[in-house]
């Protein structure tokens, strides 16, 4: 855990369990939402079949980046999260998203 707190400059423990806690709080609430988006989007497993899981994952995707900085923001992350956003839209290949 020492390594990770130094990678992500992250100075007490407090701060790291708040930083998890938000992680799993994003997942979660994600995960949870992309059912009904689904429904109002008329993807069923039954009509896609196989591709379902998949293309459920592609929507996930965008609903979880928002989710994270809006709920590290409620935690008092804000900072953290849009560095860990930006940075990991530009190991994506997104990184023309955010001018720096």
């Amino acid at each position: 855990m020492k390594k990770l707190k130094e990678r992500w400059g992250i100075e007490s423990n407090i701060q790291f369990t708040i930083i998890f806690i938000v992680f799993a709080i994003t997942g979660t609430t994600s995960a949870w939402l992309s059912k009904p988006f689904c429904v109002w989007l008329g993807l069923t497993k039954a009509d896609m079949g196989f591709w379902f899981t998949p293309i459920r994952l592609l929507l996930i995707f965008p609903i979880y980046q928002v989710l994270l900085v809006l709920i590290g923001f409620l935690f008092g992350q804000f900072r953290f999260f849009w560095a860990f956003e930006k940075k990991m839209l530009r190991n994506m290949g997104l990184g023309f998203l955010f001018k720096t």
